[in-house]
């Protein structure tokens, strides 16, 4: 802990941290009221802090060049602006919420991988709610209810100080995952369920292939694609897509159509991956994952030549199934493999992006992993 005795002349009061997420399947219908089925990763980021007395926000990261340092009634609509504002808005979002909170001399130390699609901003925001929770009092991170109220704070943060437009599964999955489980969230009430997915178990891994291209949901590419949702849940006099039909669909111009369809039929296919995960048919949901690149791709248009080659490169390569992750521009996509293929499937992946022309992707086994805690 001597980062932060360095950077804050003082010993941390504890370490928390807070995982990334995969999301197994239900891509870009978190804001649509629909259905999604994350899981935590072991891959986390790490917080170390100290409550202050003052209104405060001291912030460094070992990732980071810059450093933050903002009285939390500064804090509003981009500012503080960049990285800084991921912590801060959960600070500012509590005390909205009525939350005796003051400021915080924070570090972040480890983190998930940074712009993969495993959603590293969540981390350091959940991990940071938790850090706040512990420090202040404020009796939340120890119950389901509590943690629900812990995430609303930090999509709040997300989306009214960063300026994001994300959902909320993101959060939801790391303050509420356990090892061994997907996640799902419906979005209309908020309400989860635990379903079991434990890929070893069945002989299978759930391989990460990040491209290496970066993307920023914030540039407003994500925030086009959610305002088109809801313009045709309005258009079709709907509160939202949930519950509606490709049926209806026909007055609809057509990209709004593309856009409406991709969220009907993803919805459509997380709840046939739920059932076949209840059933123990873990092995048999690789053409669901391969009809939601394709729907991402096509309806939606958030994938890229990189995601693309990754997917194609992995299913002929003998993954049972494969679709990108994440927000999409970039990031990561995922590959549900048999173990005894990890190999094959990761030497051809790395081999198409070398011909490519590509840079040498990260590949990760993702293990549904334990939601966030106090480490010490």
């Amino acid at each position: 802990m001597n980062r932060f005795s360095e950077e804050f002349g003082r010993e941390p009061a504890g370490r928390w941290a807070a995982p990334g997420r995969v999301n197994l399947i239900g891509e870009h219908v978190d804001y649509a009221d629909g259905l999604c089925l994350p899981f935590a990763i072991a891959q986390r980021t790490v917080v170390l802090a100290a409550g202050r007395d003052d209104t405060t926000l001291r912030l460094r990261s070992v990732s980071e060049r810059d450093t933050v340092e903002i009285d939390l009634d500064e804090v509003g609509q981009g500012s503080p602006a960049g990285w800084g504002g991921y912590a801060a808005g959960v600070l500012w979002a509590l005390r909205e919420g009525g939350h005796p909170v003051r400021g915080l001399d924070l570090l972040v130390t480890d983190t998930v991988p940074l712009g993969a699609g495993l959603s590293s901003s969540a981390a350091v925001e959940c991990a940071t709610a938790l850090a706040a929770d512990d420090l202040f009092g404020l009796g939340l991170g120890g119950s389901p209810e509590g943690r629900r109220e812990l995430a609303a704070a930090c999509v709040r943060a997300e989306n009214e100080v960063v300026g994001a437009a994300t959902g909320g599964m993101d959060q939801a999955a790391a303050l509420l995952a356990t090892a061994g489980h997907a996640l799902l969230l419906d979005t209309h009430d908020g309400s989860t369920r635990q379903v079991p997915f434990d890929p070893a178990d069945a002989g299978l891994q759930v391989l990460v292939i990040d491209t290496k291209v970066r993307h920023h949901l914030a540039d407003g590419q994500y925030g086009n694609r959610r305002a088109a949702v809801e313009k045709a849940a309005a258009t079709l006099g709907l509160p939202s897509l949930r519950g509606a039909t490709l049926d209806q669909l026909g007055g609809l111009d057509a990209e709004l159509a593309r856009r409406a369809r991709h969220t009907i039929t993803e919805i459509a296919r997380v709840e046939q991956v739920v059932a076949l995960l209840d059933a123990g048919l873990v092995t048999e949901i690789g053409p669901l994952l391969d009809a939601s690149h394709a729907s991402l791709a096509g309806d939606y248009e958030v994938s890229c030549d990189e995601l693309d080659l990754a997917c194609t490169t992995a299913r002929a390569a003998g993954a049972l199934g494969a679709r990108m992750v994440g927000g999409g521009f970039g990031g990561s996509a995922i590959a549900l493999v048999p173990v005894a293929r990890a190999d094959v499937v990761a030497g051809a992946v790395r081999a198409a992006f070398e011909a490519a022309g590509l840079r040498e992707p990260d590949l990760i086994d993702a293990v549904p992993s334990p939601a966030a805690a106090r480490l010490e």
